[in-house]
């Protein structure tokens, strides 16, 4: 199964198995990551699940529609070139063991 690695901003470092198909913040809030809120559920209306995206990964993910880079202009921490939402980013192999650091503050 693909895995995800989660950075909290103290440096721990959490791995989460992670199904074909679904999204990183589900599978986060799933496993008890702390720094992923997922307020809305993964409805794109909240911003609670940023994530910066480790530089290596960014290619492969797909450009963020345009009500995702609306959400991410209310994010808490700054936005950054590589901020993305987890609940937008669903699995795929070529996703396998991709980095996802957690910003400073989701509130």
């Amino acid at each position: 199964m693909p895995r995800v690695l989660f950075i909290e901003t103290n440096g721990t470092s959490i791995e989460v198995d992670v199904p074909l198909g679904h999204n990183l913040m589900m599978a986060a809030c799933a496993s008890g990551v702390q720094g992923i809120l997922g307020d809305c559920g993964g409805a794109l209306s909240c911003a609670t699940c940023h994530v910066l995206v480790d530089e290596r990964y960014v290619p492969l993910l797909q450009e963020p529609d345009d009500t995702e880079r609306q959400m991410l202009e209310f994010t808490a921490a700054p936005r950054q070139p590589n901020s993305r939402l987890s609940c937008q980013i669903l699995m795929r192999e070529e996703l396998d063991g991709i980095v996802l650091h957690l910003p400073h503050t989701q509130v």
